[in-house]
This record gives structure tokens, C-alpha cells and sequence, in this order.
């Protein structure tokens, strides 16, 4: 099937790279015009060339308010209106909690949680003004099912999934569906931290081995299709689910 997101006007935070990059790839290739917004201006403006005309980059720090309502605000207006908003920046720390420090267990609810009521907070009102339309945020298989040195990111994690089942039920009446995406281990740089906590690759690797059944890591190819079933009609039935993409881990 191809096409199947035609004529949408999509958003996504965090899309420079990682899961985030492949899921604007895929929405391009099935018709959506998208808005990049990262805070990583020169990966941000690669993204948008190699997409092309139907890409559209804005930088965007997500721990801001204003920089997350200009986001918002300019993206609405290059793509003419608002069906769907994907919340999928993310940062990562990990430490054991006796060592964690106050500063990045606040960097870490910044980006993983704070960041998605300001985007809710100022895309919600175009969503109602098209009628309706799709929020995906991007939680954690960690939110649902932490481990050692995960406290932060999955505290974080689980108040995304919270705040997901929270704002559907809010929302719902505007035709406007909110879902999480919960992804296991994926083969990015973005678990460096994870990674390094853990003893390095090869030990990270013996975990995954272990508690995986499928006995891999995923790829951001394994992720991003389900970002496009949410923001396609595909999913006019689907709200507040926080939806485990792992291997089959969460079982």
C-alpha cells in the first residue's frame, strides 16, 4: 500500500536522526509534507535535503516553551494546517540512583515529559481547527518496565505514557486521537549512556541475547511504520495505547 498518508500535514520533534529521522523518511514516502524540528540544526537541515521539497526543518529546543509554540506556530503556517504531531525528542542519562544528580534528573523530565504538554498545549488548537487528527508520543519500553540504571529515563518514560492516556480522554471529543509508541532496544546511538552503564557493547549485547525473544536489537526501520499507522485513517479507532514495539520483552 502506498499513498496512505496523502495530503497529511505532519510534525515531528526530534527527527533529525535515530527513529525519528526514518519515521519523517517513511512519511514523506507515503505523501505527508513534514515539518523537522530538532535542536540539532546542522543534522536537521541534512534531513530536510535529503527529503526534499516536501520536508520542511525548524530548529527547535524542546525544553522551551517559546521555541516549542515557534515550532508549532511557524510549521502551521508552511504546511497550511495540522493533522498530526509527533512528540519524539528524547534524552537519555543513565546511573545508578545514589549517584544521580538533581541537574539530570531535571534534563531528562525536561526533554522526555515537560516537552510534550508544551507541544499538546499549543498543537492541540490546530488539531480541533482541522477537525481532528493524531498526537504520538514517543514513550519507552522503560516507562512500562525499567531496570538498573534507568530511574530517570524511565520515570520519565512512564509519566509519557500517563500523560498520553490522560490527554486522549481530554481530547477525544475533538476527534483527536493520542497514542504512545514504547520502543525496546534499539540499535541507535541514542542508547550510548544505557550502553556504557551496562559494561559496554558486548554486555549489553549478552542482555539483549537474554531478555529478547526475538534475540536482536530493533532498528529505527522496525519503529517508524507505526508512527505512520497513527497518523494515517488507518487508526480512527485507536486512542490512548501505549503500544510496545520490543522484540517481546513486555509479554
Amino acid at each position: 500500500m502506498s499513498g496512505r498518508l496523502d495530503g497529511k500535514r505532519i510534525i515531528i520533534t526530534g527527527a533529525a536522526d535515530n527513529i525519528g529521522k526514518e519515521a519523517a523518511v517513511q512519511f514523506v514516502r507515503e505523501g505527508a509534507r513534514v515539518v523537522i524540528g530538532d535542536i540539532n540544526t546542522r543534522a536537521g537541515t541534512a534531513t530536510q535535503a535529503a527529503l526534499g521539497n516536501d520536508a520542511h526543518f525548524i530548529p527547535c529546543d524542546v525544553t522551551s516553551e517559546d521555541s516549542v509554540r515557534n515550532l508549532i506556530e511557524e510549521g502551521v503556517t508552511w504546511l497550511g494546517g495540522l493533522d498530526a504531531l509527533c512528540q519524539n525528542a528524547g534524552l537519555q542519562y543513565s546511573g545508578s540512583v545514589t549517584e544521580f544528580d538533581a541537574e539530570r534528573w531535571d534534563a531528562v523530565f525536561a526533554v522526555n515529559s515537560r516537552a510534550h504538554f508544551f507541544g499538546a498545549k499549543y498543537g492541540v488548537p490546530h488539531l480541533r481547527a482541522a477537525g481532528g487528527g493524531s498526537i504520538v508520543n514517543t514513550a519507552s519500553l522503560a516507562g512500562l518496565r525499567g531496570g538498573p540504571g534507568m530511574t530517570a529515563y524511565s520515570a520519565s518514560k512512564g509519566a509519557v505514557i500517563a500523560f498520553t492516556v490522560a490527554l486522549a480522554t481530554e481530547v477525544a471529543p475533538d476527534k483527536i486521537r493520542v497514542n504512545s509508541i514504547c520502543p525496546g532496544w534499539v540499535d541507535t546511538a541514542f542508547n550510548q549512556p544505557a550502553i556504557d552503564f551496562m559494561g559496554g557493547r558486548a554486555a549489553q549485547e549478552e542482555v539483549v541475547k537474554a531478555i529478547v525473544p526475538l534475540q536482536r536489537q530493533g532498528t529505527p526501520a522496525d519503529i517508524a511504520p507505526m508512527f505512520v499507522y497513527l497518523c494515517s485513517d488507518e487508526s480512527t479507532y485507536m486512542t490512548a495505547q501505549a503500544i510496545t514495539i520490543d522484540g517481546g520483552v513486555y509479554n
